[in-house]
């Protein structure tokens, strides 16, 4: 039995900016997550931020320029939510250094989390190639992180662990 990181909101907690849950829907899944020891977390409210929240997404770039200071996780509304979104980064990264926790799986598409994709800054609804704040502060320190799509995915694969 593997100790993974996940997002809260693959875990049924209703935390995202919208106050709901992205619980998978998916029998894989939940055997992936009955048969691994599971350590949930929310970047995004352990960084400070409410649920709800206003929508958010990286503005000029990805998570590793958020984390290099040439870009800025900024609010539906104009409002500059970057310190919130780097100390939910830093956070994750501390408790998976502190509880041995290899791997990640978080979800994808947002500006926290996403793995492969996150949206395009704009406000369009738009994804774009990238990966979120946490998501690159966890790989820049050696911690494998997938999305919720790619356990499954492996799971069909014929391997439960990651």
């Amino acid at each position: 039995m593997s100790k993974v990181l996940v997002s809260s909101c693959l875990l049924g907690c209703k935390v995202r900016y919208d106050g709901n849950d992205l619980k998978p829907d998916s029998l894989q899944f939940q055997k992936f997550i009955e048969e691994n020891e599971v350590v949930s977390f929310c970047p995004e409210v352990a960084g400070g931020l409410p649920i709800p929240r206003v929508p958010a997404e990286i503005c000029g770039g990805e998570g590793c320029d958020v984390i290099n200071g040439y870009s800025k996780v900024k609010g539906k509304d104009g409002s500059d939510m970057t310190k919130e979104f780097l100390k939910g980064a830093e956070l994750a990264l501390e408790l998976c250094q502190q509880e041995n926790i290899s791997t990640a799986i978080l979800t994808d598409g947002s500006p926290s989390c996403g793995s492969s994709l996150i949206y395009n800054g704009k406000f369009e609804g738009v994804k774009i190639q990238g990966a979120g704040i946490t998501t690159a502060l966890l790989r820049q320190n050696g911690i494998k992180v997938v999305s919720q799509h790619d356990v499954v995915m492996h799971i069909n694969g014929s391997s439960n662990s990651l």
